[in-house]
């Protein structure tokens, strides 16, 4: 697969997500099946994670091979209060995964195949690529749009 494509499929997964949350109600973001997240909970985790994921490909571009890729506590970070995961409304959220996603666009867009090949050390996953990196956050909006359309879906 070339650059183009790899870029491609990030971008479009982006547009996927951002097209299914434009289409939820007030009344949507709050539904959920007991355990699961609702859609505002998923909203601002993929905040979160952009700017996790953000940071990640930077590091893992300019650093030096093998550098620390810090992992995180995600339901943590869902379940604490401050964080307002189940209360804060959405729209800033939606502005800082829109905003990450693009900048990080534009550096998928400057790799060679050769960068591909870069890696951190992930302090949960190991040895973490750049090519592990597109795979988890092409299929990370994907992946939690599936969860938001079970809940609006049923």
């Amino acid at each position: 697969m070339e650059i183009i494509e790899y870029a491609h499929n990030y971008q479009s997964a982006t547009q996927y997500f951002e097209k299914l949350v434009s289409r939820l109600s007030a009344k949507d973001l709050d539904k959920g099946e007991s355990g699961e997240w609702t859609p505002r909970q998923v909203i601002h985790h993929m905040a979160d994670s952009e700017a996790q994921s953000y940071a990640r490909i930077r590091r893992l571009v300019a650093e030096p091979e093998g550098s620390v890729i810090q992992g995180y506590d995600e339901g943590l970070w869902a379940q604490s209060h401050i964080l307002g995961y189940t209360e804060l409304p959405v729209e800033n959220s939606l502005a800082i995964f829109s905003s990450v996603r693009a900048g990080s666009l534009e550096i998928i867009k400057r790799l060679s195949l050769a960068d591909l090949e870069r890696f951190g050390q992930h302090t949960e996953a190991g040895k973490y690529t750049i090519a592990k990196w597109l795979q988890t956050y092409t299929n990370h909006p994907q992946d939690h749009g599936g969860q938001i359309e079970k809940v609006i879906n049923n």
